[in-house]
């Protein structure tokens, strides 16, 4: 199978592109090497793959590079938290616009296969079930709460505690970054290409990945990251709230598998999102904790407060990646997070966003 990869030097891209040709199959890689995630130049682990330098955007790019191609793995993103609103800008152009510029060449050449990177992120809150009301959208935390240290959302009817749950893909979705937002957008984009040409896409909405090359030392990486970069100048790794918010940490080998299987598995009628997560979740503070003795390191600083985007608990439910793609993950969190600890990392990145 001949592939467009986008993104494919990427954390994420990279991995499917070595996983792509060992199986087999002809990766097209195209990366925008865009700041906020690499160093500057290319990683070695792609130039074997002979990647194409440009920008997603470029609709004569695309149209070249989709020549003969069988299907699309798009994972070119800008990601992460980022840093304030005036990101908003590059949220929208890399994710929103590139996408409906590659949706819009996949139809000129009559590509009908689609994989999307998306994320958790677009659930927002995971789910939540109240003792006497059944499961619920969790009232907003308010500002007087976490600051009093109460950090778990209750119930909007009775107020009382909720017990968080495995968060299925028919959950309603209420993103709360503008990273988030983009992410959302990109899966109505596709799912209306869908719609109007009769392609199908598998909207692959990571949990919390992890794992080597892993960007570093920039606010748009993972917690798993900004943990490994503390822990490495000597620092404790800071931990928000009281580190027992609820995450579901993947490994990169494990996301790789999966879009590998979603690009070989029939394709869906229309747009199919699927939960890709290991299926064993644990808290923040946990992560921190076994990645600081991995390390040798000092153990995690409980530093309390919440930035406006975050949410409580999100834990996937993994019984529709299981039973549509066949995929279960095998790197177990003990495994992952001790090889995470002397993983290769990606360059130092630029601390702002650059102009695309």
């Amino acid at each position: 199978m001949r592939v467009l990869l986008t993104g494919a030097a990427g954390f994420i891209g990279s991995q499917i592109a070595d996983l792509l040709a060992a199986e087999g199959h002809e990766p097209v890689c195209l990366d925008a090497l865009l700041p906020q995630a690499h160093g500057g130049s290319l990683p070695e682990w792609s130039r074997r793959h002979d990647p194409t330098v440009g920008d997603v955007r470029d609709a004569g790019l695309l149209d070249r590079l989709l020549s003969g191609v069988d299907a699309v793995c798009h994972q070119a993103a800008m990601v992460g938290h980022g840093l304030d609103p005036s990101d908003a800008p590059d949220y929208a152009g890399h994710n929103d616009l590139g996408t409906a510029v590659l949706l819009a060449a996949m139809h000129r050449a009559g590509v009908r296969r689609l994989v999307l990177a998306s994320s958790m992120v677009v659930y927002g809150e995971g789910r939540y079930t109240c003792a006497r009301h059944g499961v619920v959208r969790p009232a907003p935390r308010r500002a007087a709460d976490l600051a009093a240290g109460r950090y778990d959302p209750t119930c909007p009817g009775c107020g009382d505690p909720l017990t968080p749950a495995l968060v299925p893909e028919d959950a309603p979705l209420e993103p709360r970054s503008t990273y988030a937002a983009s992410k959302l957008a990109q899966e109505h984009y596709a799912a209306a290409w869908a719609r109007q040409t009769g392609g199908g896409v598998w909207a692959l909405r990571y949990h919390n990945v992890y794992g080597p090359r892993m960007p570093r030392d920039t606010p748009y990486a993972g917690v798993a990251s900004l943990f490994r970069s503390a822990l490495a100048a000597g620092r404790a790794p800071v931990v928000l709230e009281d580190g027992r918010q609820r995450r579901d940490f993947v490994h990169v080998t494990d996301v790789a598998r999966a879009n590998l299987l979603a690009l070989t598995a029939p394709p869906p009628d229309g747009l199919v999102p699927v939960n890709v997560c290991s299926g064993e979740p644990h808290t923040v503070g946990d992560l921190a904790t076994a990645l600081a003795e991995a390390m040798g390191g000092p153990s995690p600083e409980i530093a309390g407060g919440a930035r406006a985007a975050d949410v409580r608990h999100v834990v996937a439910d993994p019984t529709r990646a299981r039973d549509l793609l066949g995929y279960t993950a095998r790197v177990t969190f003990t495994d992952g997070v001790k090889a995470f600890a002397t993983d290769p990392l990606r360059s130092p990145a630029a601390l702002s966003p650059q102009p695309a």
